[in-house]
């Protein structure tokens, strides 16, 4: 009998193998295919951690104790904590020379001490360095400090570096906080985490070895927007990152690669500070196509901006009032991989103060430019964007949207919560010794914050039917005239815009040289102006009868900043100095 062959099953096994692999193979290009449909980077939502806020506890107090010593020269921290304390950011850069720091022990605890198991418990050698933050309010008694974190010595709440943030000019200590803790909750929307601190410092600087814990009193840690920052919230930390110094998305000469023989990175941070990847290619082909007014706004948008992001952040300032946000107090953040910018909020000290600039701080009641979205109009993307009907639509839409999420009792309740750890401490030394206003002036101004967005809601719908601030040129001399010139004033229903022009030798107009209403072209006349000092005052009105005023704004010796005005002197010469 004739034995059967193994080849042949063998065979078939081999055939039937090949034939699933080539239904893998097949399988797997049908893959690739479908894997190449999927969304490019720019169409992924991106969007901040809601995960990063969950414990927080936004009206707890954290207890820090600082032990601060003198270091050594090599990392600038052989200053004493006088020394520290002493000079303001400008000292610094009138010498050119960088903050002083000191080394410190930082510990987290509670009001009996550092904490078992916390941050810097038990610890005799420095695990951080400290040097004071911040720009203007640096000229204050009471310092912000700027906390760094040693490498292998940890977290605190996995963040290195602690910013403490006394917020000397607000005078409840708290708006920067209810900002964020609002922003936090509102989609589209990058906020940062914050908490109330009290601060402990013992100074060993001087030699002092009896020296005992100082109360500082009452801080706003306020998380830095870095890397670290990026990595926290879900983004992507090599992507790019800028602070605004004094940004107008404008097409700058100092803005360049980095490759660039001209390039220079003190410069370029003048207007931009790198927080993040340096490669600038992708902020410089945005700014190209941005100031390329062949190319429609919207395309601008949805190539470069995340248009709810950008929506969103500008409807949340104009509607807290935050207006120091039209070139700072902002970042700008994209992906490494990815074309689009998003804005995270930097900053907001300035907002919920629009009835205590009134009453307090001789601020004028009503509308000017400063309000709604004429604030804007200084910055080439903000102005482009408003002037395209569409675009405005968005606006108003977002606008709205917000404001049904916080509202006046939201607003209220949480002004409630915070005032009252504030009060308490705005109450008693050290912060009550510095507190600008009274405890009855600042439960006043409890009463006034929850009004501040109708306020500002008020504003933004004027400034819409409002003609849009406008710059005024350099006077210049021709025959035996004097010519005034000053950009055309905007309007968003196409009414005719005239001008009225005042000239004085003072900056209250008491005394007129000259007075001209109803121009209708940007430009003045007067007789040829004798060498002293002189003030332009313009105004736009369109034929609603809104008015608007110039851009530039003068403060005289009382305090009072007036609108629309700007000052010059004529040199013996006949050469002008402007904008004096």
């Amino acid at each position: 009998m004739k034995r059967r062959s193994r080849i042949i099953p063998f065979l078939c096994v081999i055939l039937s193998i090949l034939l699933m692999l080539a239904g893998c193979a097949n399988k797997t290009d049908t893959d690739t295919s479908t894997a190449s449909e999927i969304k490019n980077v720019d169409d992924v939502k991106v969007s901040d951690s809601s995960v990063i806020y969950q414990d927080d506890d936004d009206d707890s107090v954290v207890v820090m104790y600082l032990t601060v010593s003198q270091g050594n020269e090599a990392d600038n921290t052989n200053h004493t904590w006088s020394e520290v304390n002493a000079h303001s950011i400008y000292y610094y850069q009138e010498k050119g020379i960088e903050r002083y720091k000191v080394e410190g022990i930082l510990q987290i605890g509670d009001e009996n001490g550092p904490t078992q198991g916390l941050l810097g418990y038990g610890e005799f050698a420095p695990n951080c360095t400290v040097q004071i933050r911040g720009a203007t309010s640096t000229r204050s008694p009471q310092k912000s400090y700027k906390i760094e974190i040693n490498k292998n010595e940890g977290y605190w709440r996995e963040q290195r570096t602690i910013a403490l943030n006394k917020h000397v000019y607000d005078s409840v200590r708290f708006r920067n906080k209810l900002s964020y803790d609002l922003l936090k909750t509102i989609p589209g929307a990058f906020s940062l985490r914050t908490q109330f601190v009290r601060l402990y410092v013992k100074d060993l600087t001087e030699g002092d070895a009896n020296a005992t814990f100082q109360d500082y009193g009452l801080y706003t840690q306020v998380e830095q927007v870095n890397k670290t920052y990026l990595r926290n919230h879900g983004l992507d930390e090599f992507g790019q990152l800028y602070k605004a110094t004094m940004f107008e998305f404008l097409e700058y000469d100092a803005i360049k690669l980095k490759d660039d023989p001209a390039y220079d990175q003190k410069a370029f941070e003048e207007i931009l500070e790198i927080k993040g990847d340096d490669d600038h290619s992708k902020l410089i082909a945005m700014l190209k196509d941005l100031n390329n007014y062949s190319i429609p706004i919207e395309e601008i948008l949805q190539k470069y901006f995340d248009e709810e992001n950008y929506f969103t952040w500008l409807a949340f300032q104009m509607l807290t009032g935050n207006t120091d946000t039209t070139s700072q107090n902002f970042y700008l953040y994209s992906p490494h991989n990815g074309n689009k910018w998003y804005f995270i909020s930097w900053d907001n000290d300035g907002a919920w103060g629009y009835e205590e600039e009134i009453a307090y701080n001789n601020a004028p009641d009503g509308y000017n430019y400063t309000r709604g979205i004429s604030n804007y109009w200084g910055s080439t993307l903000h102005q482009r964007v408003l002037k395209s009907e569409s675009c405005r639509k968005k606006l108003d839409d977002k606008v709205n949207e917000i404001r049904e999420l916080i509202t006046k009792e939201r607003i209220s309740e949480m002004v409630d919560s915070y005032s009252a750890v504030t009060g308490r401490f705005l109450a008693s030394a050290p912060d009550a010794v510095y507190a600008p206003l009274t405890m009855t002036e600042y439960n006043k101004i409890l009463q006034m914050i929850p009004n501040e967005i109708d306020h500002n809601y008020e504003m933004y719908k004027t400034s819409l039917e409002s003609p849009m601030p406008f710059y005024i040129s350099e006077p210049t001399f021709s025959n035996d005239k004097t010519v005034f010139r000053w950009d055309p004033s905007y309007d968003f229903d196409n009414e005719e815009v005239t001008y009225k022009f005042e000239l004085s030798k003072e900056y209250t107009f008491t005394t007129l040289i000259s007075s001209q209403d109803n121009l209708r072209v940007a430009q003045a006349f007067t007789e040829k102006l004798a060498p002293g000092q002189y003030f332009i005052r313009l105004t736009s009105k369109n034929e609603s009868g809104m008015t608007q005023t110039a851009m530039e704004t003068y403060e005289g010796t009382d305090g009072i900043i007036r609108y629309g005005v700007i000052g010059f002197n004529v040199l013996a010469d006949g050469t002008v100095q402007f904008g004096i």
